[in-house]
């Protein structure tokens, strides 16, 4: 069950920050499934692995092999899968995530583009109606 979400407010843009998220939640020890539009996949893949020069973030993503997918700490995919070994669930589409209940935490990362701040209402709508107190990261106040 998800006990906490957090939104990551004015994301200057989804890849580049996602990579920071990533790269930061990599370094503790995390393991994600990382929920991509298919329009973003393939951006994300790349940055993961050229973001920083020596600084590859391990990642899989779909298509690979199982073998890769368990032993990847950070998985890429269109669709949200209950997968056991991770708990953190990061959700860069537009709607809610299906079967984000199953990971105990997930964050909702939102850039500053009004249509994906309106989609981001939306879900934290949905998440209250669910019982859930979002919490709110403002990345424009951040240090």
């Amino acid at each position: 069950m998800t006990r906490e979400v957090a939104f990551h407010f004015n994301a200057p843009d989804k890849v580049g920050y996602a990579c920071r998220l990533l790269r930061k939640a990599y370094r503790s020890g995390a393991r994600l499934w990382v929920r991509v539009p298919k329009d973003l996949l393939g951006a994300l893949d790349a940055a993961l692995w050229t973001q920083t020069p020596g600084d590859f973030i391990p990642h899989s993503r779909p298509g690979d092999a199982e073998a890769v997918r368990v032993r990847s700490p950070i998985h890429l995919d269109t669709e949200v899968q209950i997968d056991a070994s991770r708990g953190v669930l990061v959700n860069l589409a537009d709607d809610l995530p299906p079967n984000a209940d199953a990971y105990s935490r997930v964050i909702e990362v939102v850039t500053l583009s009004e249509a994906d701040r309106a989609a981001a209402r939306q879900r934290w709508r949905q998440y209250k109606a669910s019982g859930i107190e979002p919490l709110r990261h403002d990345l424009k106040l951040a240090p």
